[in-house]
């Protein structure tokens, strides 16, 4: 892929940035001083802090059109999810699909489209917003867990690949937190504040491994909320 590999040190692009996490993570970010492009299916307000680009990322041809017309940013961060939970045989196959697009493939295609740049400037971050499902058995949510541990696998081996060039690859592993990602699941997180995380406490490890010196890199960083309790939708039996 051709591109001109012009950008600011100070520019970053997020993909999933309409609502919770990612939105989270660019409100972050322009606090911080950054330039912030944020990718999202359709943002509902009119005022938002960074620059708003509206995408469905499954679409690549389209999705690599819009990249073309912007510069290449220092620091691209996969958040971006759908998650849809049940037992395996019962989950639609076009909603297989679109996790499986959404969750591993649109990363692997916009790392790939930025680390030829990366590697030639020589420096360059990818942060990757995983999952603490990416090391579990995952019954009633068996795609989604894989999809995530493929993300896993995948932020460790580039890394591996393009560190020698001055490229940080960071996967961020949050627990449940308080999105919109498990409004097709029949449970949803405790009402107990210390039983979820917040979109802005995942954000907020974004910027600590971003604070962290250029000559070392965190490649994992697991966040949990305190305690671990979750609760099935419309009932008050809690599951542990």
């Amino acid at each position: 892929m051709d591109q001109n590999c012009t950008s600011s040190d100070r520019s970053v692009l997020v993909t999933g940035a309409s609502s919770g996490i990612g939105l989270s993570i660019c409100n972050m970010l322009v606090n911080e001083g950054y330039v912030v492009y944020g990718i999202g299916r359709c943002f509902d307000k009119k005022d938002y802090s960074f620059n708003t680009i509206e995408c469905d990322i499954t679409d690549t041809d389209n999705l690599l059109k819009i990249l073309k017309g912007i510069d290449i940013p220092d620091i691209l961060v996969n958040c971006a999810g759908v998650g849809f939970y049940g037992l395996h045989e019962n989950i639609d196959t076009d909603d297989l699909k679109m996790m499986v697009r959404t969750n591993l493939e649109a990363p692997m295609i916009l790392s790939s489209y930025y680390l030829p740049c990366f590697k030639r400037r020589g420096r360059g971050t990818i942060i990757n917003i995983s999952s603490v499902t990416a090391f579990k058995t995952n019954t009633y949510g068996a795609a989604y867990g894989a999809l995530k541990a493929g993300l896993s696998s995948f932020s460790s081996s580039i890394f591996e690949e393009a560190r020698k060039y001055g490229i940080k690859v960071i996967e961020i592993c949050p627990d449940m937190t308080a999105t919109n990602l498990y409004r097709n699941a029949d449970f949803t997180s405790d009402d107990d504040p210390l039983c979820h995380l917040e979109p802005d406490d995942v954000a907020s490890s974004v910027k600590a491994a971003l604070d962290l010196s250029v000559n070392s890199c965190v490649t994992r960083m697991t966040v949990v909320p305190q305690k671990n309790r979750i609760k099935r939708r419309g009932s008050d039996e809690d599951k542990s």
